[in-house]
Order: structure tokens, then C-alpha cells, then sequence
């Protein structure tokens, strides 16, 4: 029940954090740390599960996430790097970043199996959040033509990490 709660917790503060973005009027720049912030809060995630996990699909399931977000984040920093471009810290990203860290400690204080749980509905419930900002705020916000691909090309990857997530919740005990 804890679990359930916590994943839900952090989906409606995912959310709504992401969910300003929608009423925001986002330039390219804020969009690209928006988008890099959700990704690091996932690598950082999978490198708490990588540390805390005994379970082989939730360590294969991190791998995962970290080597994935990893690659997708070192290609936006050379699309910005190329378009000579620095992203803008928003509030949008800095309500992410504390949610995030307000999870992490939370997640810190579980172990075992209601570590793996709760990591695996919070993986569902953030990567449904990111996955409808992306689709419905920043990709139809986004102005520059490469950036967008590069959001739609992670759309597409973080559709996989969240069907993958389900999958594995609904096997995770």
C-alpha cells in the first residue's frame, strides 16, 4: 500500500511539475534542461537500484535505464554544444530535480523486495509523466527542428522503458 501510495505521490508531483510546462511558454533552451533534468533523475534513480537491488530483472531493468538515458543525454549536450546553445535552468526543472530528491530518500530508506517495488512503480508512474510531457508539451513547443527529433526519438525509447516498467511491476512482488 506504502508503495502503491509513493508511486502515485510522485506521479501527480511529476505531473504537475510537468503539467506547468504545458501553461509555461518554453523557449528551446529551457526544454532541452527540462528534458536532460528527467533524464538524470533516471540515471540517478537506476544507480540507487544498481546500488540496492538484489533482484536480476531490476538490476537488468536499471542497466537499462542508466546506459539509455545516459546515451540520450550526451546527445542532446552535443546538439547543444553544436547549436551553441546553453540550457536554462526554469521552474519546471528545478521542481523535477526536488521531487527527484525527495524520492531518492525515500526509496534510501527501503530495502529488498519493497525497495524493488516501490522503484519499479515509481519507474511506471515518472516515466508516464515525462512520456506525456514530452508528447503533449515539449515536443509541440519545441521550435528548433533537430531538437525536436531528438525529443521524439526519446519519446519513442522512453515508450519502451515504460512498457518494460509495467511489465516488470506486474512481476515484482
Amino acid at each position: 500500500m506504502l508503495n502503491r501510495l509513493l508511486a502515485a505521490t510522485v506521479f501527480v508531483v511529476s505531473g504537475a511539475a510537468l503539467a506547468s510546462a504545458h501553461d509555461a511558454k518554453l523557449s528551446d533552451p529551457q526544454i532541452a534542461h527540462i528534458a536532460y533534468s528527467a533524464g538524470q533523475i533516471d540515471v540517478t534513480a537506476a544507480e540507487q537500484a544498481l546500488k540496492k537491488s538484489k533482484n536480476p530483472d531490476v538490476i537488468a531493468f536499471a542497466k537499462t535505464m542508466e546506459r539509455d538515458h545516459k546515451a540520450v543525454n550526451e546527445q542532446a549536450l552535443a546538439l547543444v554544444k553544436k547549436l551553441n546553445v546553453t540550457p536554462e535552468d526554469n521552474p519546471v526543472s528545478q521542481s523535477l530535480s526536488t521531487q527527484a530528491s525527495k524520492e531518492l530518500t525515500t526509496l534510501g530508506a527501503l530495502d529488498g523486495a519493497a525497495f524493488d517495488k516501490a522503484y519499479v512503480e515509481n519507474e511506471v508512474a515518472y516515466h508516464k509523466a515525462v512520456n506525456g510531457a514530452l508528447k503533449d508539451t515539449l515536443i509541440p513547443s519545441a521550435h528548433n527542428a533537430e531538437l525536436k527529433s531528438l525529443l521524439e526519438t526519446g519519446l519513442t525509447l522512453f515508450q519502451e522503458h515504460q512498457m518494460h516498467a509495467e511489465h516488470l511491476a506486474s512481476q515484482v512482488k
